[in-house]
């Protein structure tokens, strides 16, 4: 098991939104979905494209504003490509108003 790390504050993800953080040189990005936070990476496994800003969020889908791609940010699993690798997901919390993930 990894460490939780504090990567920003709680409010910088408003409901129904996303916002991206850059974590030990890893693009992350952080939405809040009914009140749950959602930790997962930035970048699509099609061609590097960011999600966030630049994608749409549906839910706990997030589709890549370049090819179309769409995954889960619960599980990282691709919903529809063309991309075929998943992106990687993280724990998240949020404790004394920070967002933390584990690493």
């Amino acid at each position: 098991m990894g460490e939780f790390i504090t990567i920003g504050k709680a409010d910088e993800v408003a409901d129904g939104d996303a916002a991206a953080f850059e974590v030990e040189g890893t693009e992350v990005a952080v939405a809040r979905v009914e009140g749950k936070l959602y930790a997962f990476g930035d970048i699509c496994t099609h061609m590097g494209c960011t999600l966030v800003p630049g994608g749409e969020l549906d839910g706990t889908e997030i589709t890549c504003g370049c090819h179309g791609s769409m995954f889960s940010i619960d599980t990282g699993v691709v919903l529809d490509g063309p991309a075929t690798q998943p992106i990687e997901v993280y724990p998240t919390r949020e404790v004394d108003g920070e967002i933390q993930i584990e690493v």
